[in-house]
């Protein structure tokens, strides 16, 4: 692998780790949806770095691969970050406000003997 073919199997790696790290992709090894969101601000953090370490020196390709991959993770991390809070601020619904159905069995009407 050239160099560039390497730098783009880089960012996919940290950028599907990340995915993972925000529960929207399964973890391959546990094959269950994780979400660790600090971790995940830590992969986008190093991709961050990344871009900022690598300015002005990626060809077009590699630069919009980096630049939309931190757009779309943010972007995530921000839903998931207010869902966390919002989950968290919500008190436990109370039983009388949000009552159980019920089912109710229907009684065919009984046939009258003459």
């Amino acid at each position: 692998m050239n160099n560039n073919e390497l730098f783009i199997t880089l960012i996919s790696s940290l950028t599907s780790q990340a995915w993972i790290q925000l529960g929207k992709m399964k973890n391959p090894v546990s094959d269950t949806i994780e979400k660790n969101l600090e971790a995940a601000s830590m992969s986008i953090d190093m991709l961050t770095m990344i871009q900022d370490k690598t300015k002005n020196n990626l060809d077009e390709y590699e630069s919009k691969l980096l630049e939309q991959s931190l757009n779309d993770l943010r972007m995530n991390f921000v839903f998931e970050k207010n869902q966390e809070s919002n989950t968290e601020d919500k008190p436990e619904t109370d039983k009388k406000k949000n009552p159980s159905k019920k089912k109710t069995s229907k009684k065919k009407p009984s046939k009258k003997k003459k």
